[in-house]
């Protein structure tokens, strides 16, 4: 499996040899609906397989689709997936992406790889991470309004203390001080009493200005996700004073967050998340409705074409879960509506917005409840 972060997503739309296959399935979390999963998975690969033997020599074939096979025989694979599959391979690449989302079923051989629910997934503005956080133990997850998933930290990533200060860590000390965490099943806080105390807290600090340096470079960096911390009190405190990290949350979650299994972790975090999460929304409608009453803001979708292809969108708002079939020319901006939306034809929306981040501007896709037009889209120019 491998993350999903812009920069994996530019890496499949630049220079790679095809044919591209794209396999894409809604997938399930538990028995005994995911059951049914590897068996759709080998049904799309047929479907592939079928489409490259018209115009290429079965060896080749049977090399493009190794990989495929291999995942499908994967039985731990299937075991551990969320609600949404991304397969995508080449002769260059092979990705596969596990998703919290559903992504229509699609199995497509073609020039190019097929990356619009990837993309609309980077761009949907709901999503954030969560620092699980004790004094000397890390955990990372990330989601969505809908839950969350733990993310496998990256290698350099130090998920305790140990691994960030090693044999400089101070020894523990047997004059110790306990009181009960919060929550049930719990376990008692130890705290180190006098002059021991201070060089624990020395330690905390340490550790926490490493994983924060390490968390920037390798997590918040590569995704821009909002990062809400979840600790007792007294770590909120000492973290934010060690971190430099510009996407940490003011607001976090003051609890012992080890005695919270995921799911009410992830109701805790989105009941936080959320009125940040809508205001954003409710501050973009208002800049765009502010440009448009200067003439600098259109909700036109030839109009607002146009402008991606000259470089003047600055930012474009995009209605989730709304497609408006056709084709774009991205060196006029000149649009062919189409009379129906499918998997094999283009949408505008997404074709738009690809266009306006080539071109340097800014794309979010919100909910339609929070959208400032009816037209599925809403630009704001730069001149």
């Amino acid at each position: 499996m491998h993350p999903l972060t812009p920069a994996s997503l530019k890496e499949l739309t630049s220079q790679v040899t095809p044919p591209c296959l794209s396999l894409y399935q809604p997938t399930h979390r538990s028995h005994p609906d995911n059951r049914q999963d590897p068996i759709r998975f080998r049904q799309g690969i047929e479907t592939l397989e079928a489409s490259l033997r018209h115009a290429h020599p079965e060896a080749d074939v049977q090399a493009l689709m190794a990989p495929f096979r291999e995942l499908a025989g994967n039985e731990d694979f299937w075991n551990h997936t969320l609600d949404g599959l991304a397969v995508l391979g080449s002769a260059d690449v092979f990705r596969v992406f596990v998703l919290p989302r559903p992504v229509p079923e699609l199995a497509l051989a073609a020039t190019s790889f097929h990356v619009k629910p990837l993309r609309r997934f980077l761009q949907s503005v709901d999503r954030y991470q969560v620092l699980s956080l004790s004094r000397d133990k890390a955990r990372l997850f990330e989601g969505n309004r809908h839950g969350l998933t733990e993310v496998d930290l990256a290698p350099e990533v130090p998920r305790t203390s140990t691994e960030a200060l090693g044999d400089q860590l101070t020894e523990p000390h047997q004059t110790v001080s306990s009181r009960g965490g919060i929550g049930p099943g719990s376990t008692p806080l130890m705290h180190s009493t006098g002059g021991k105390k201070d060089e624990v807290d020395l330690d905390a600090d340490r550790y926490f200005r490493a994983l924060d340096r390490a968390l920037i470079d390798h997590h918040s960096k590569p995704t821009g996700l909002p990062l809400l911390l979840a600790a007792l009190p007294e770590h909120h405190h000492r973290f934010h004073q060690a971190s430099h990290n510009s996407l940490l949350l003011p607001d976090g979650l003051e609890i012992n967050p080890e005695a919270l299994d995921i799911r009410t972790l992830a109701e805790r975090a989105w009941a936080v998340v959320e009125p940040q999460y809508l205001a954003r929304q409710q501050a973009w409608g208002d800049a765009y409705g502010a440009a448009h009453a200067k003439g600098l803001g259109s909700n036109e979708l030839h109009e607002v074409a146009r402008a991606a292809a000259q470089g003047r969108v600055a930012t474009l708002l995009i209605e989730d879960e709304r497609q408006v079939a056709g084709s774009l020319d991205p060196e006029t901006g000149h649009v062919e509506l189409a009379e129906l939306a499918n998997p094999l034809v283009d949408d505008l929306l997404d074709d738009i917005g690809e266009l306006v981040e080539r071109m340097g501007g800014e794309v979010r896709v919100i909910a339609a409840a929070r959208m400032p037009t009816d037209t599925g889209l809403a630009a704001t120019f730069r001149h």
